[in-house]
């Protein structure tokens, strides 16, 4: 243990003058007394107390900060010539103006001049590193076992004062900290964000560090520094004051890492001392070398002596900081303790590398926190990068193997990452610690969504089974070098092919590549061995590969070539730089070069070997894509003629939709105006695209006879594989100039269309709507002439003309088509209006007919929004997840295409109404393009689009009360009065600065008033309007009006109302309560149904000095919550009141209600019972006469 200072009788002067007392000002600095109450602040003048300073440093630089500008300093000579720009030492250290080795040298001159005034100054310094502005007393303790002093010991705290004490011992001091008790919510430095917090930790860690290196010859054996110093970090450190504890714990941790140096500082010492002595040993006896050998034993003695008191310094710092403080509940804390163990462990591996130490890094694997959890997994990673340090390591990888593999599927990827890097460096120091089992699972991370992870993973895949050679043989003695490369390549590939289809993650060879990529580059660029393996035949000395093996290896190929290409960019795979260095794009600039220069010549021979194969055929078609487009080596025009007719010949062989999206990629890829072989790739796609009209053409000749469909079976699927092959070249090529839309119009116009197949006419439509697509895209160049815009227009209306025909197809696919189709067109119309310019060729916009704008709003209404009992969905719930998503994404995309023609201005604004109907009952599916729909209606015109909304709400709320007249069976679309109210409540959370809609809300409130009162006639049997109850839905906007717009609002509710006579205690009229209250309510800043409960006197908002009189003479001034009530009332000894001044209060006051009869005034006590009946939303129904 650290030795303890013996108390003496006799003190020094210096201690007299400690003993004398001190006072600390609020910045921090020490007080030390020798009063053991520790309230030296409450018995000594500050005057007494200063005098008792006068000789220490801190006072010295007090004196000199205090007296800096008058040029004049009573006291030492030596503060008057140097002025000193900071007090404190924590000041000196945190202004950053001295070097760090400099100030602690001259807090060392400080200490031995005067060890307590330096030592307090030093605890000053953590203390106000830890954020406190408060006091620190100081009292000297002559007896460390004195229970009496031990008992003293305390934290609390004082609420009256708002104070917080802690005292402890610090040997020989008994220190008390008060501080505020709002220190624990402050942000102390080292938890500062941006760079001061950072820059104050680096100087704090170095504080420390250097404060060791330079004592470590000196005070740091004198039984006093480290002993105060480890005391009061102990303490501190186990403080419930966070700011304490993290600053505290932070200095105790790099204090023992900075004794870790010392200790193999004084062990090398001993050792080569000891070298010494066995060496003088054997040399002759004299009394030179006795003499010589006594100096080293006594030297050994010493320095085995020093390192006995650093290793109890480091036992004392890690079972009184460490042991507690790596539970702590504050995470940063923990990972700073596991850290810095790490550290321990490293460096003094003799001491710290043991199964008592090792199991506390094991423990914090599983923390919560994935900080503190890296932190463990970083140490680790240092000691099993040691090679001298793996045997002290087997037992903790027995224990906690099972944990690090696990760690490789945690939800944080930095600790995955880094818990697969410990992994990889374990199997490359001790093979024989992981099982085959536990790599097969480790290697499967080379198709995870983060690329780190993948790389780690495709390096240890690399490492096992790519980096080994096929072994010399005597089959291999006759084949030169070449072919005994070409046979390394293909074991290496079947290696990796083997693990491909075992992993049975066969759509995933792209992520497979990238994770490859960075370590098995030279296989994977090797394209022109793995062309030859790919064009070999199996009659050679190898068995060759299998077809399905051909299609992975030349899917790996493409893969590698996209990788070459456009670099390491993948959907669904994160963690890459996104960035690329000068060096990289240099390398992808020669790799695109040599792949360029290799497959313009060996891809015709692959494409013409594999022109039967659809699966190996669709990855060949891509590789043109990651072409240069300048490239010297490769303009023979033979190269690309070649190139293009096998090509043709494969388009001609197959009709599947996957190789001819690649095609038809491939082909707008090489017709680039960009490239060098624009011109005969141009040419060679048009002469294939000619060949397929002409085929179309005679094929249709043939089937279409009269007005009907005739063709047989093989012929259909002639037609059907052409028309195929031309949409997809139609959605990426311009092919009006073959007209296609007058070779298929006789097609969709017969009388009989639903005998045409559904796959045929399906695309036919997609063609037809592609080609006009293609026509509106290119307006600007070819409408030339009025006559071209009227063609244009035609030309539209006959594609609607047709289009809704097939609405009314049987088949729902046919349907779907013609309804996208549609939207597609006329949404690109709108976009072709903007640039079009009517003064110089005439009117070009086209207005679908409202007949089919119902139809267009009925598909949407039946397809869309489909209820749980309908067919359509129950046959959906019998298939799987993905099929169910695959749905509601085709959904999804009918609803987007129709608000689509909305926001655009094609439809009316007013067919938004009947799609917000269904805002919040399937706000989970299309809650998102409903809201955005709204948006960009209100952007186009406000007031409109509040219309909408209105119609929108009076429309569901209509249905519901026919749906209550008729009594008969629910209807669908019909929807309860608590789902209405709860739309317009949605509806109003929409208008986000009342501002900015003022204008909007007050129409919402008017136009909802004039649909429940407009029309109305009071008569015996129909005593109140059949649509009051609407009036409890429009309260839902009442929080959106201004104030001066709840006064025109609610005057023209008097307005609509005064006419009738109203009978509160009818329960029929609870609604135009809750609208009143509403109004009122909102001014007041209170809930509608507390306002409405409420039981306080009625409110007159401008109180008239007669109102105020009796408000007085009352005793009450509380607002009054009645003031949604009908007739205003006052208690009985208050209705001395004329009703004339009570007439002209209702005139002056906006907000007063209408004076009824007083046959028809309610007493104090019914309005009171009237008002504070809760109303039932739920139960409320729509009334009628």
């Amino acid at each position: 243990m650290i030795p303890e200072p013996t108390a003496s009788a006799d003190t020094t002067p210096s201690d007299r003058n400690v003993n004398a007392g001190m006072q600390v000002n609020c910045s921090g600095a020490v007080c030390h007394s020798g009063d053991e109450s520790g309230n030296e602040n409450r018995q000594k003048s500050v005057r007494g107390k200063k005098r008792a300073r006068e000789g220490s440093e801190n006072v010295k630089r007090s004196h000199a900060k205090a007296c800096r500008g008058n040029g004049n300093q009573t006291g030492g000579g030596r503060g008057k010539r140097r002025p000193v720009a900071a007090v404190t030492l924590f000041e000196v250290v945190t202004m950053g103006k001295s070097a760090m080795q400099a100030v602690v040298d001259d807090w060392i001159e400080a200490y031995k001049t005067d060890r307590d005034t330096a030592i307090l100054d030093l605890i000053s310094f953590f203390i106000q590193c830890s954020g406190c502005k408060g006091v620190v007393t100081a009292e000297m303790c002559q007896n460390r076992a004195d229970n009496e002093v031990m008992s003293k010991m305390v934290e609390e705290l004082d609420e009256r004062a708002g104070l917080q004490y802690k005292k402890f011992l610090a040997f020989p001091w008994i220190l008390t900290v008060t501080w505020p008790m709002d220190m624990g919510s402050v942000e102390y430095p080292l938890i500062q964000s941006g760079p001061y917090g950072r820059w104050f930790h680096s100087e704090f860690c170095d504080f420390v560090s250097v404060l060791v290196s330079r004592c470590q010859y000196s005070v740091i054996f004198d039984s006093y520094l480290m002993n105060g110093l480890i005391s009061l970090l102990v303490e501190l450190s186990d403080s419930y004051i966070r700011a304490f504890r993290h600053t505290c714990t932070l200095a105790a941790v790099k204090l023992l890492s900075s004794l870790v140096n010392v200790a193999l500082n004084l062990s090398v010492g001993v050792e080569n001392s000891q070298k010494l002595h066995k060496v003088g040993k054997t040399k002759t006896s004299g009394k030179q070398n006795a003499m010589q050998q006594g100096r080293l034993q006594k030297k050994i003695a010493e320095l085995q002596e020093k390192k006995m008191v650093i290793d109890n310094m480091m036992d004392a710092l890690f079972k009184g900081v460490f042991l507690k403080r790596y539970r702590d509940v504050f995470p940063e804390i923990r990972a700073m303790c596991v850290e810095e163990l790490g550290v321990w462990m490293k460096r003094y591996s003799s001491e710290f590398l043991t199964d008592s130490y090792l199991k506390y890094l094991g423990w914090m694997m599983f923390d919560k926190v994935p900080d503190v959890r890296v932190k463990c997994v970083l140490g680790l990673q240092g000691l099993y990068g040691d090679p001298l340090l793996l045997l002290k390591l087997d037992l903790f990888t027995c224990h906690f193997k099972e944990r690090m593999i696990s760690m490789t599927l945690d939800k944080d990827n930095e600790v995955a990452v880094q818990s697969l890097k410990l992994l990889v460096l374990i199997s490359k120091s001790c093979n024989d610690m992981l099982k085959p089992e536990d790599y097969e699972q480790m290697v499967q991370f080379v198709y995870s969504s983060q690329r780190p992870l993948a790389t780690l993973a495709g390096e240890l895949l690399y490492s096992r089974l790519l980096s080994v050679t096929v072994p010399e043989s005597g089959s291999q003695d006759g084949l030169n070098e070449e072919d005994s490369h070409v046979q390394q390549t293909t074991a290496r590939l079947k290696a990796l092919l083997g693990f491909y289809h075992k992993s049975e993650l066969h759509t995933h060879v792209v992520y497979l590549v990238d994770s490859l990529w960075d370590c098995a580059g030279d296989l994977l660029k090797d394209w022109p061995t793995i062309t030859s393996i790919l064009l070999q035949s199996p009659s050679r000395l190898n068995s060759g590969l299998t077809q399905v093996e051909e299609a992975v290896v030349v899917e790996i190929l493409v893969a590698s070539l996209r990788q070459a290409a456009e670099g390491p960019t993948l959907v669904g795979r994160a963690g890459g730089r996104k960035v690329m260095t000068a060096r990289e794009k240099k390398t992808q600039v020669d790799d695109c070069t040599k792949l360029t220069e290799h497959f313009f010549t060996a891809l015709p021979k692959l494409l013409s070997k594999f022109s039967r194969s659809s699966d190996i055929v669709t990855s060949l078609m891509k590789i043109p894509q990651f072409f240069l487009p300048e490239c010297p080596a490769v303009e023979n025009t033979q190269l690309v003629s070649d190139l293009m007719a096998e090509m043709g010949t494969v388009l001609d062989h197959h009709s599947g939709p996957a190789v001819l999206e690649a095609a038809a990629r491939t082909y707008a890829t090489m017709c680039g105006e960009e490239t060098a072989r624009h011109q005969m790739a141009c040419t060679a796609r048009d002469s294939v695209v000619q060949c397929w009209m002409d085929r179309l053409a005679a094929l249709l000749e043939d089937s279409l006879k009269g007005d009907r469909f005739s063709a047989d079976k093989e012929k259909t699927e002639k037609i059907l594989a052409t028309l195929r092959k031309l949409r997809v070249f139609y959605n990426g090529h311009d092919l009006s100039k073959w007209n296609l839309c007058e070779l298929l119009g006789p097609l969709v116009s017969l009388d009989s269309i639903g005998e045409i197949p559904t796959p045929v006419l399906l695309e036919a439509l997609q063609c037809l709507c592609y080609c006009l697509l293609w026509n509106l895209n290119t307006s600007g160049e070819t409408l030339t002439s009025r006559e071209k815009a009227l063609a244009q227009r035609a030309q539209l209306s006959l594609f609607c003309e047709r289009s809704h025909r097939c609405l009314s197809h049987a088949d729902h696919r046919v349907r779907e088509q013609a309804f996208l189709g549609v939207c597609d067109v006329l949404t690109a119309h709108s976009y072709q209006l903007h640039v079009w310019d009517p003064c110089s060729h005439g009117p070009l916009r086209y207005t679908p007919n409202p007949k089919l704008q119902r139809v267009l709003l009925s598909f949407v209404l039946e397809c869309v929004f489909i209820g749980p009992d309908s067919d359509s969905q129950s046959r959906v719930s019998e298939d799987s997840e993905v099929e169910k998503l695959e749905h509601l994404h085709k959904r999804r995309n009918l609803l987007a295409a129709f608000c689509k023609l909305i926001m655009h201005g094609v439809l009316e604004m007013s067919v938004a109404a009947e799609v917000f109907m269904y805002y919040t009952k399937f706000y989970n599916d299309f809650g998102d393009i409903i809201k955005e729909t709204l948006y960009r209606t209100r952007q186009m015109d406000k007031i409109e689009s509040a219309h909408t909304l209105v119609q929108c709400l009076q429309q569901l709320f209509v249905r519901l009360k026919q749906e209550q007249e008729s009594g008969g069976r629910a209807h669908p679309g019909v929807q309860t009065f608590t789902s209405i109210k709860e739309l317009a409540r949605r509806f109003s959370l929409t208008f986000g600065d009342p501002l900015k809609f003022r204008e909007s809300i007050v129409m919402i409130h008017k136009n909802g008033i004039d649909f429940v009162f407009q029309g109305f006639i009071q008569t015996p049997d129909a005593s109140y309007p059949a649509y009051l109850s609407y009036l409890t839905i429009l309260s839902e906007f009442s929080s959106k009006l201004l104030k001066p717009d709840k006064k025109t609002v609610y005057s023209f509710l008097q307005k609509n109302t005064v006419e009738h006579i109203i009978n509160l205690r009818e329960e029929c009229w609870q609604p135009l309560i809750y609208y009143r209250a509403s109004l009122l309510a909102a001014a007041e800043g209170e809930d509608v149904v507390s306002y409405v409960s409420s039981d306080r006197r009625p409110y007159l908002p401008n109180r008239s000095p007669f109102y105020k009189q009796n408000s007085l003479l009352d005793g009450n001034k509380s607002p009054c919550p009645l003031s949604p009530v009908e007739t205003k009332v006052i208690k009985s000894q208050k209705r001395s009141c004329s009703s004339s001044s009570l007439e002209k209060m209702a005139e002056s006051d906006p907000f007063s209600f209408t004076l009824e009869p007083p046959a028809q005034r309610l007493r104090y006590e019914e309005l009171i019972h009237c008002s504070s009946k809760d109303v039932d939303v739920d139960s409320l129904v729509v009334v009628d006469v």
